[in-house]
């Protein structure tokens, strides 16, 4: 028996936008029927969702909870946890996120991701699941649990081109290791999910601005700069192309360089992503010169205006397929603590808005279609990551994973308002629409701002990479 019938007048599906009833059963979609065609017996609840716009639930791809936050006095902290995170993730219509286990911080990879699972279990409002990370100097012993791993449910491992900051030293994966792990990928299906800039011209200019002494952190353009994206994108994809079967998905493109490098790719048949961020795609380098503008800050850096109009074209025309946060979710106290190129606290507190902001400036203010909207903010992430169609999809057999946005309430984003750190970058900033509804497989977690939710309704999703994704650049 059907548990609820979802009715819209501006549904998002697979096939297209339109009028339908969503018919819903033991957390899925068991029926999706034109309007009013569902039946609606007792027992059946019946919401109407007509003129809102119902869309599958949210997946960001790139967060981080529970994370290490380096200091500037040399000590460490951690950032706020999924208990905190989720909940927000839910109150801004995301259901799905994509957090990381660092690999080696265990005795095993086993060992890693189970420890990690205990930072989540009981602790998240919404479904998760988790990248592995590879950091510094790898033993051989690594890579056949790797392949373990991909087996298991955790098919995209990350990895750092360099070290970020000269205090951060062990981060970098060389080339040759690089290349160990690309062909654990390529044989076992899985796919690369890739920081890189490169490691040689991001500490010469730190080296060249210290020694200038312009160590403000709104130089930090120069230093996380578009060379050094261009030379290390175009690096890590000619080694993919040398081992047959590597499927890479670049995190955090953030200048014109790197979206020319993915299309090129693309254009030769690189099975390749590229993911921006909410920051990169809103903000430019010119803004860390406003008041608290480490607020604006992740790593790499933000660029210019011209880079950041080459992102959204690169939205446009499939080069740039998700938009993602790199979420980083802290206090204004430890987000600003940093003044220095070499000691800003990178990351964003952003879960909570992305969907409205996408919502906003993609539909409202660029003529996004609603598809191509869910495509950056869901659906792709669902098909890249191996959670499609459970996940990113209102069609029959998916997990009822759903966001409603009212386009009536276009409210002014306020921190106060928000349920994540005590401020946030997107202050003051008018929305087009705004999350009344989020449903976690079937269950209305959040309805009219209220969370009906509990920390228990998480789980986390095994994933396998579809052959597709693999094969050649889809999308």
């Amino acid at each position: 028996m059907i548990d609820l019938v979802l009715r819209g007048d501006s549904v998002v599906t697979p096939q297209g936008v339109g009028a339908y009833d969503l018919g819903i059963a033991d957390g899925r979609i068991v029926a999706v029927a034109a309007a009013g065609r569902l039946p609606v017996g007792e027992g059946t609840r019946l919401i109407d969702a007509t003129g809102k716009i119902v869309m599958p639930g949210g997946i960001d791809p790139h967060v981080h909870c529970k994370w290490f936050l380096p200091n500037p006095d040399g000590s460490a902290g951690l950032t706020d946890p999924p208990d905190v995170v989720s909940r927000a993730a839910v109150h801004g219509g995301t259901t799905t996120i994509i957090d990381f286990t660092r690999a080696q911080h265990g005795a095993t990879v086993r060992d890693a991701i189970e420890a990690r699972e205990q930072d989540w279990h009981g602790h998240s409002a919404c479904d998760y699941a988790q990248h592995l990370m590879v950091e510094g100097a790898l033993q051989p012993a690594l890579f056949p649990q790797l392949a373990e791993a991909i087996a298991a449910g955790f098919p995209t491992v990350k990895i750092f081109t360099t070290d970020i900051t000269p205090s951060r030293k062990g981060r970098m994966v060389d080339f040759g290791d690089i290349w160990e792990v690309f062909q654990v990928l390529a044989k076992h299906g899985g796919l690369g999910v890739i920081h890189s800039e490169d490691n040689d011209i991001v500490m010469h200019m730190y080296a060249r601005l210290i020694r200038e002494e312009r160590t403000a952190f709104a130089n930090m353009a120069e230093v996380h700069n578009t060379l050094s994206e261009d030379i290390s994108f175009r690096r890590v994809i000619r080694l993919a192309e040398k081992v047959a079967g590597t499927a890479l998905y670049m995190m955090h493109t953030s200048a014109a360089s790197g979206v020319s490098a993915i299309r090129e790719a693309r254009a030769r048949g690189v099975p390749i992503y590229g993911e921006s961020l909410h920051q990169y795609m809103l903000y430019t380098s010119a803004d860390y010169q406003r008041p608290n503008g480490q607020i604006y800050h992740t790593y790499p850096s933000l660029k210019s205006a011209e880079d950041q109009a080459a992102l959204w074209e690169g939205a446009r025309d499939g080069s740039i397929n998700c938009v993602a946060t790199d979420e980083i979710c802290c206090t204004l106290k430890q987000k600003i603590q940093g003044v220095r190129i070499d000691d800003t606290t990178g990351g964003n507190a952003g879960v909570e808005p992305r969907v409205a902001l996408m919502y906003t400036e993609m539909v409202g203010n660029r003529g996004y279609s609603l598809g191509r909207f869910v495509d950056l903010v869901s659906s792709n992430a669902a098909r890249i990551m191996g959670l499609y169609p459970r996940k990113g999809a209102l069609a029959a057999g998916s997990d009822a994973d759903i966001c409603v946005l009212d386009p009536a309430d276009q409210r002014v984003i306020r921190a106060a308002d928000l349920h994540e750190a005590d401020y946030t970058p997107w202050e003051g900033r008018k929305m087009a629409a705004w999350p009344c509804l989020t449903l976690l497989r079937g269950k209305v977690v959040v309805q009219n701002g209220r969370f009906l939710g509990s920390l228990d309704d998480g789980k986390f999703q095994p994933r396998k990479i579809a052959p597709e994704i693999i094969a050649g650049p889809m999308l």
